[in-house]
């Protein structure tokens, strides 16, 4: 009963059920504007390419008027997800692309701990001596880094309950990554163990994921209001205290909402690097803030108007270009030849010889 009523007759194309982020960036770099509507062999909703779109504009990828930045196009390089692309991008700012080269490669594969059912205590026990307390993402870097002070030995992995496979396809997406920021031209750069600049550089990538306090162990999303908890797996979970303000990689949902990799970030770093969500409130500061979003107001609405007329001049210059060929076209096709009209000779002339 449930195979015939409930049950879907086909499953539901990808495309129209996942983030389309990576696909409108890359549409994007390939200088299709338009994509509301691009002709999709599955044509996603178009909420959630309005969404993609917005998720973009907020990373500094796409402009006021939707088109793709340098930022954008740079990101577009990289096989990865917009807000690791933006990490990476950041981190050649700050001198520590190294570091987050490394996060970003640790993120990319599944889980690299496992915890046998009969040594839970033992396997807890070994990961909490790899955890950096205040961040997942350096926990996930120093792993990295201890293993490769171990001359990438296998049997360290297995001392210290690491899949070793996921840590050698972390070290191939390394290199990948690391040969397209040279073709790019992007730095690699070492903080030296400054982490602050590495958690920095999470927030630039992660500030619409940030969450604010409520209780032990229990966070509110700052954007959706979502409440959502921190995993017992988590390096904070045992921190001691429970920071403030933090940013997390995704949300998991089991019984409850769980973050994964989660990270904490100084207020101040929300309101640098996503203006438009946050700031920081002062005394006095609430009407210059008034004045700078009217002034970023108007800036935006100049971009609209001039982008407005620039496609406006080129759709009337194609226009043009249109009816000029349709003429020349026309002008082709109705001519009419005449026998006798034309230059030739009256007799065919005579060849001598």
């Amino acid at each position: 009963t449930i195979y015939r009523g409930e049950l879907l007759e086909n499953n539901i194309p990808e495309i129209q059920r996942t983030n389309l982020a990576n696909v409108v960036l890359l549409l994007k770099s390939l200088n299709i504007d338009n994509l509301l509507e691009f002709d999709f062999m599955d044509a996603p909703p178009q909420d959630t390419i309005l969404n993609a779109m917005y998720q973009l504009w907020i990373l500094g990828a796409l402009d006021n008027t939707g088109s793709l930045t340098d930022l954008g196009r740079l990101m577009a390089e990289f096989p990865l997800d917009p807000p690791l692309s933006k990490m990476l991008i950041t981190a050649e700012k700050y001198g520590c692309s190294e570091e987050v080269l490394t996060i970003v490669s640790m993120l990319s594969v599944p889980s690299i701990f496992f915890r046998p059912k009969d040594r839970e205590q033992e396997s807890d026990s070994i990961r909490e001596k790899l955890m950096i307390p205040e961040s997942d993402h350096l926990t996930l870097l120093n792993v990295y880094d201890q293993w490769k002070k171990h001359n990438f030995d296998a049997e360290w992995c297995n001392t210290h309950f690491v899949h070793i496979k996921s840590l050698k396809k972390v070290r191939e997406i390394r290199s990948q990554l690391k040969d397209i920021m040279q073709q790019q031209n992007l730095k690699l750069t070492t903080c030296n163990n400054n982490y602050d600049i590495v958690r920095k550089s999470i927030c630039s990538g992660y500030f619409s994921n940030a969450a604010k306090i409520k209780s032990i162990g229990e966070y509110v999303n700052l954007r959706t209001g979502i409440p959502c908890k921190l995993h017992p797996s988590s390096a904070l979970y045992s921190l001691g205290y429970a920071p403030d303000y933090i940013v997390y990689h995704e949300l998991v949902m089991t019984t409850k909402e769980y973050m994964q990799c989660v990270t904490t970030v100084d207020p101040h770093w929300l309101a640098e690097m996503g203006p438009m969500f946050f700031s920081v409130k002062e005394p006095g500061n609430r009407a210059l803030r008034r004045e700078i979003e009217a002034k970023e107001r108007k800036e935006m609405e100049a971009q609209i108007q001039d982008s407005i007329r620039r496609k406006t001049e080129l759709v009337n210059k194609q226009n043009n270009e249109e009816e000029d060929a349709n003429s020349i076209r026309q002008r082709i096709s109705t001519s009419v030849v005449v026998p006798g009209r034309s230059n030739t000779p009256l007799r065919t002339p005579k060849i001598h010889y």
